[in-house]
């Protein structure tokens, strides 16, 4: 098989277009779009290719630290970087509150992470009906989509997508294309919460799902990954979110569907 070739420039403009496009058809000149910024590269390169679609002035951002977050100066470098109006919005009384409320419950592990998540979707939406005329954007790719690794009605909800067909390596080159801080770009990707990286609780690379997905090549892991894909992919099936397409190879969806 001839090794994958990534287009950065032509998937980066396509993106932008579809992007453009999608409001011209959801919106108006002055619709808005409410994006949550953790300073981690997803997000920060679909702010990036936001302000290059729709320009800054249409761009509102969103910090939501639970308490203390460690790396929240990456988020702040982010939306000045990109020269977006933002808010800081900390979520550590509503997790409380609920918390609280669920008395005599003993909150999991997976209670502890995936509940901040869907917290901040709710906080997303809540800006959106309370600034009028704005949509929310989804920020997940693909490498993640394909392991489960998003919280169902957390951060993969949203109105529009735009790298969820993206793997994490091609998120990255486009946030070098277009001329992103590689502190950021680079930065390994983690969920901020349980304090370990995606890849150290996965127990593999999202450079070895990657293959998999752009050339279906069976490496150390392959088994497992698809198995943790077959296992997952429900999430998928259920949330149907309007997507860029890059017309890239996709081994899961041209095998499986979705």
């Amino acid at each position: 098989m001839a090794p994958y070739i990534f287009n950065v420039e032509d998937v980066t403009n396509s993106c932008i277009k579809w992007i453009q496009d999608w409001f011209s058809k959801n919106g108006n000149s002055s619709t808005k779009v409410i994006i949550g910024i953790s300073g981690g590269k997803d997000s920060t390169v679909v702010a990036g290719l936001l302000v290059k679609a729709l320009g800054r002035d249409r761009v509102f951002g969103v910090l939501m630290p639970n308490g203390e977050q460690a790396d929240i100066e990456d988020s702040h470098s982010v939306v000045k970087h990109l020269g977006i109006e933002h808010k800081v919005v900390n979520i550590a009384d509503a997790y409380k509150g609920l918390t609280n409320a669920l008395s005599g419950m003993e909150p999991t592990p997976q209670y502890k992470t995936n509940t901040p998540s869907r917290l901040r979707m709710v906080t997303l939406y809540g800006i959106a009906a309370i600034m009028g005329n704005c949509r929310v954007v989804n920020t997940c790719n693909r490498s993640e989509d394909v392991q489960g690794y998003s919280t169902h009605y957390g951060d993969s909800a949203g109105d529009f997508a735009p790298i969820c067909r993206l793997t994490t390596e091609e998120v990255v080159a486009i946030g070098d294309y277009i001329g992103l801080p590689q502190s950021l770009t680079h930065k390994a990707p983690s969920d901020g919460m349980c304090g370990m990286t995606d890849e150290d609780n996965l127990g593999w690379k999202y450079s070895e799902v990657n293959s998999i997905i752009r050339q279906n090549e069976r490496g150390e892991h392959y088994d497992a990954i698809v198995k943790r894909y077959h296992n997952m992919k429900f999430k998928l099936e259920i949330v149907h979110l309007p997507a860029f397409e890059p017309g890239l190879p996709d081994y899961f969806k041209e095998e499986y569907g979705i």
